[in-house]
């Protein structure tokens, strides 16, 4: 079958990024036999319409899968959904071509039964589709039923039994450079960081984490080996810069450190990227990080209260940041901190503690998110419900928030005004 597949998002909320996800998918689909052609929008903002025609016209595509990544901002002063974005997408594959429409990407995994109707797709594969999707392709080649397929969602059902998480990274298929993950046109030039993962899932829990609906709680590790050979590849492909998209790089430390060992031993001039967990940390590690070209990290500390910190079942305290961040700036590599405000239990003392914390942590730069996201199936979801904030019947896929009684409006003036000063702030 000949498989078209489609990055939906046109949103640098933060740096535009590169779709990973499609491009796993991409190369497991072309090696279960299949033809692929993959797209991106990123660039693509106004002329996409006349950009697919040519795309559906030239390819004949079988079936269309559209990535999505993200639902909404995460911002809640105001949110800005993000599908409705996607829905003209839909609509032009609609007018061009009356092949399935199928649904996938971090963002719709969240929320496959909901998405699904908003999009009014044909079918969704919600969490990891490299395994699924070349079952799901012979099915339809047959004309067999896809209703069993576990984590796949049609019109009619509720995707059956949950998805399959892949058990041995190693035997998923990478992505080829300029092959299956290939730089935009538009953006050549730019400051892109390609997008790399090297083990999947998070056993973390924190209370409004969306990871487990993606990637599930468990954690996968490819062999630092394989991993760093199809890093090699992009290096030779040209690229030089690289983020580790995994959700805490440094844990658990020893497969961070055969991590950087496999990059220092092969001598590859690179920088990246990644995001930092402040617990377990030795300074062997991150003296490995900065050789193996480290440059900047992202200090997910949320909150510099320690009541706080425990009600987002934090496992560090604000002094195990300190020491963390103290050993990562002596090593020079830069650091952005994040503020998580408003949520449970959460109090104008609590607030005014965790501005002065991130402030004396000299970082690079802070950004503060004020109010919550309440995704599904999480332990703020539970606390939300229980305090009236959401009612049992709401599927949130329009974003609500938690704030925390009565911080709303004094909330944002004090983040406004204590950012007025302090140039690397965003708020």
């Amino acid at each position: 079958m000949r498989v078209l597949l489609i990055s939906a998002n046109t949103e640098q909320i933060n740096m535009p990024v590169l779709p990973l996800g499609m491009a796993c998918v991409a190369a497991a689909v072309q090696n279960a036999g299949h033809e692929v052609k993959t797209v991106n929008l990123m660039a693509r903002r106004t002329d996409f319409r006349e950009y697919l025609d040519g795309v559906v016209a030239g390819f004949g595509p079988d079936l269309i899968g559209v990535s999505v990544r993200n639902i909404d901002d995460q911002t809640m002063d105001p949110p800005h959904f993000l599908l409705d974005s996607v829905q003209p997408v839909i609509e032009a594959i609609r007018s061009l071509t009356g092949v399935p429409i199928l649904l996938g990407g971090a963002g719709y995994s969240i929320f496959p039964q909901s998405a699904l109707a908003y999009l009014d797709a044909d079918l969704g594969i919600r969490g990891e589709g490299e395994q699924v999707l070349p079952v799901l392709l012979n099915r339809l080649e047959k004309k067999a039923s896809v209703e069993d397929l576990p984590g796949v969602f049609t019109r009619r059902g509720d995707g059956g039994d949950p998805p399959n998480a892949i058990e041995h990274l190693e035997a998923s298929p990478l992505p080829l450079p300029n092959v299956h993950l290939q730089l935009p046109e538009a953006f050549a030039g730019e400051e892109i960081w390609m997008p790399f993962q090297t083990r999947r899932g998070c056993a973390m829990d924190c209370s409004y984490c969306s990871t487990a609906a993606i990637e599930g709680r468990r954690l996968r590790k490819r062999p630092p080996e394989q991993g760093i050979d199809n890093l090699a590849r992009f290096v030779d492909a040209g690229f030089r810069r690289f983020f580790f998209v995994d959700n805490t790089f440094n844990l658990p430390p020893a497969y961070a450190e055969a991590i950087c060992d496999e990059i220092i031993r092969r001598g590859l001039k690179i920088e990246w990227r990644c995001i930092f967990y402040p617990r377990r940390t030795e300074e062997r590690l991150i003296e490995k990080m900065a050789r193996a070209g480290c440059v900047e990290l992202s200090l997910g500390f949320e909150s510099g209260s320690e009541k706080i910190l425990k009600n987002l079942n934090k496992k560090f305290t604000p002094e195990a940041v300190r020491r963390v961040s103290a050993l990562i700036k002596r090593h020079g590599i830069r650091q952005m901190g994040f503020l998580l405000l408003g949520g449970p239990g959460e109090t104008r003392e609590t607030v005014l503690e965790s501005l002065a914390f991130a402030d004396s942590l000299k970082l690079d730069a802070v950004k503060v998110t004020r109010g919550v996201r309440i995704y599904p199936h999480t332990r703020l979801a539970k606390t939300a419900l229980a305090e009236g904030i959401i009612d049992s019947e709401d599927d949130l896929l329009h974003p609500a928030f938690y704030m925390a009684p009565g911080l709303k409006d004094w909330l944002r003036r004090t983040v406004k005004e204590w950012a007025a000063d302090r140039p690397r702030w965003m708020v």
